[in-house]
């Protein structure tokens, strides 16, 4: 922690440090948080934060992703699922508020989920920059759109009004919308199989006992992929998918960390202090561990 703080911020820093060590503690597991937008800016920050953590003599197998996020882009978590993979072969993703969009894409590459009640994902619809490139928006609203404007076209129900915005259409923003959408998907299935779903052995819910296909996990994974994705089932990009759906509707697993009342303390503590922190300063995006120079 840097000694040159102001008095508020070094207890702030003080808070959230001891909280990053109960973390450790309770999962046996090395921290860092990833806080703000998923976008390609992030990347060397997060690198340099993951390569001296995993340079550290005491490394631990494991790394916790402490995650708050409204979103971003699927190439940007592509990117950094590799980089963690390089030096960690186990990776447990916490939600302490929200991991949305390209946040609930992250998660998914980890071999657990932590949450509690209060916590959500989203769905997965993607992220993708405007034609400046100065914001992102969500990539299905457009797709969907379109859809219905090509049916209505068909159906010769479309509107002059409507025949206008068909027309001013992009075909190669289109495209790209297509490809954002299907690496999600893409990147959720292939995730999900090889890393959440690595120890599923047996059935659990139906045929108990009975063993667990390769087949079956993909499959089971497609199922997941495809809800997520789904508009028609979430109706709003933004929309916050509880714990309990998850589990429940969507049929993942999810690891409660308020089953543990100590952890849950220091998983808020520890993302609330640095969240409260970072959005006063106005700082976009930040990856902290206090093991780093960061």
């Amino acid at each position: 922690m840097a000694t040159n703080l102001p008095i508020l911020d070094k207890i702030t820093f003080e808070v959230v440090e001891d909280a990053e060590a109960k973390i450790e503690q309770a999962l046996d597991c090395d921290v860092l948080h990833s806080f703000g937008e998923l976008r390609f800016g992030i990347v060397p920050l997060f690198r340099g934060v993951v390569e001296e953590l995993a340079s550290r003599p005491n490394k631990r197998a494991a790394l916790g992703v402490c995650l708050t996020t409204p979103g971003g882009q699927a190439e940007v978590v592509e990117k950094l699922v590799e980089l963690i993979r390089h030096h960690y072969d186990t990776v447990y993703f916490i939600v302490p508020n929200m991991a949305m969009s390209a946040g609930t894409i992250f998660c998914m590459s980890g071999d657990k989920i932590y949450m509690d009640y209060s916590s959500s994902l989203g769905p997965i619809d993607p992220q993708v920059p405007d034609r400046d490139g100065k914001y992102l928006v969500p990539a299905l609203g457009y797709l969907d759109k379109v859809a219905e404007l090509v049916q209505k076209s068909k159906d010769n129900e479309l509107s002059p009004a409507e025949y206008v915005l068909f027309e001013k259409q992009d075909l190669a923003m289109l495209r790209f919308y297509e490809q954002a959408r299907d690496l999600s998907k893409t990147l959720l299935k292939q995730w999900l199989t090889k890393f959440k779903f690595k120890d599923w052995a047996a059935h659990r819910t139906h045929n108990i006992g009975a063993p667990v296909t390769q087949d079956q996990k993909v499959q089971r994974a497609e199922e997941i992929a495809m809800l997520l994705s789904d508009n028609t089932h979430w109706h709003s990009h933004g929309r916050f998918i509880g714990m309990q759906t998850l589990k429940d509707v969507v049929r993942l697993e999810i690891d409660d960390f308020g089953e543990d009342k100590e952890l849950q303390e220091a998983v808020r503590r520890y993302s609330d202090g640095l969240s409260e922190y970072l959005n006063r300063l106005g700082v976009p995006f930040y990856v902290y561990s206090r093991h780093t120079a960061n």
